[in-house]
């Protein structure tokens, strides 16, 4: 196929249910399989007991079932406890893995810096460069305005601004 092809819709419904048939046939074969070695096991590691036997012969059999079983109940227990070792591991991991997913670089602050050290930052040590801006300016003081503690005519401000008015449109 073509890598300017694309694969039509009922195609790919075809081949997916291609799939899942011999998916199936897989499983329903793996578990035929399960089932004879099960019972490949069972004959080769019991055999069945005769029961033709006298009380003494008969315990004895009892005996050796009993401590097997106990045998088998020690593997368990051991299997066991590497499962659950085994669990606590995964979850463990499994948390470290959402911890490192869920960390955030944190938001970068803001720095004040003066001209100079951002210039000597740019520049490097050997650099020596000053930009003391405010050493440049002229200074200026200021003038404090005394204001009055008289009341103000304001009649008399507004005839001062008639005659500038005057005075504008006489021109």
């Amino acid at each position: 196929m073509s890598e300017g092809k694309k694969m039509t819709s009922s195609r790919r419904h075809h081949l997916k249910s291609l799939m899942l048939q011999i998916a199936a046939g897989w499983i329903e074969q793996e578990k035929k399989d399960i089932l004879v070695a099960k019972e490949a096991h069972i004959n080769e590691n019991c055999p069945a007991p005769d029961l033709s036997l006298d009380q003494a012969a008969l315990i004895e059999i009892c005996k050796k079932i009993h401590a097997q079983i106990d045998k088998i109940d020690d593997a368990r227990y051991d299997v066991e406890a590497k499962v659950q070792k085994a669990d606590k591991e995964i979850e463990d991991l499994k948390l470290k893995v959402v911890e490192l997913a869920g960390v955030k670089k944190p938001a970068l602050k803001k720095v004040r810096m003066s001209a100079d050290a951002m210039l000597q930052a740019l520049l490097g040590g050997k650099h020596k460069v000053t930009m003391d801006l405010r050493a440049n300016l002229k200074q200026v003081k200021k003038e404090v305005k005394e204001e009055s503690t008289e009341a103000v005519d304001w009649r008399k401000n507004i005839e001062d601004k008639a005659d500038r008015k005057k005075m504008f449109e006489t021109s």
